[in-house]
């Protein structure tokens, strides 16, 4: 059956500086263990602890700039590209530009706080 989502819930974010999650699909606002949907907005200077997570993520860049860190480099992602992470590899996001960054963020299965493993800080 199908079911509307009427509105995001709003959920604090790890890392250095605010930055707002706004969960429209997942375990918190949908009680959706299958998948996570979300909007993030981060602004210029925002970094989270590196993370192992046990969840595939897709992330498309709206505004802005993200970069992925992973033991092999550093990828640059720019508005209107894309990134694919994989679960149980090392990543730490950023958003390093002038006007930080708008992307949406998808993970199978969904995000959890639990399953997410951030380095310690």
């Amino acid at each position: 059956m199908a079911q509307l989502i009427a509105r995001p819930t709003s959920i604090q974010a790890s890392g250095n500086k605010p930055k707002l999650i706004d969960e429209f699909i997942g375990l918190v606002n949908s009680k959706t263990a299958q998948i996570s949907i979300a909007r993030m907005q981060s602004p210029a200077g925002w970094q989270e602890p590196g993370q192992t997570p046990e969840f595939d993520e897709y992330t498309v860049v709206l505004r802005g700039l993200l970069q992925v860190e992973t033991k092999t480099g550093v990828l640059t992602v720019q508005a209107g590209q894309a990134v694919i992470t994989s679960r149980g590899e090392w990543i730490r996001y950023s958003t390093p530009g002038p006007e930080g960054a708008e992307y949406i963020a998808i993970c199978v299965p969904a995000f959890s706080p639990g399953t997410v493993h951030r380095d310690s800080v």
